[in-house]
């Protein structure tokens, strides 16, 4: 499966919740969704509050997922290729430097 076939399978679902009908209670707008991924970021990060403990591996995989589906709602809703943006900028990654690496 690759990030094509998972943005439709994230549409199917929000379409079947009536999350795109102009009255939804989840109205899929870039700031609402924007919102969302942070909140769902925030909720990994949540975790691995207080030490350095050993976080269940299911745990962290349902929040992952979380993160990546509002992350291709959001570039969805935004007519954005997320396949091509993220190869453009490993590509600029991969032609710039960090200060560490100067020398």
């Amino acid at each position: 499966m690759n990030i094509d076939d998972l943005t439709k399978r994230m549409n199917e679902f929000v379409e079947d919740k009536g999350w795109y009908d102009k009255n939804s209670p989840r109205p899929q707008t870039q700031r609402n969704l924007s919102l969302s991924l942070h909140l769902e970021t925030s909720e990994i990060l949540e975790l691995f509050q207080w030490g350095e403990k050993e976080v269940p591996k299911t745990a962290l995989a349902g929040e992952l997922a979380d993160v990546a589906l509002y992350l291709l709602q959001l570039a969805s809703v935004s007519d954005i290729d997320l396949e091509k943006a993220v190869l453009r900028k490993l590509q600029e990654n991969y032609r710039r430097t960090w200060p560490e690496e100067k020398g």
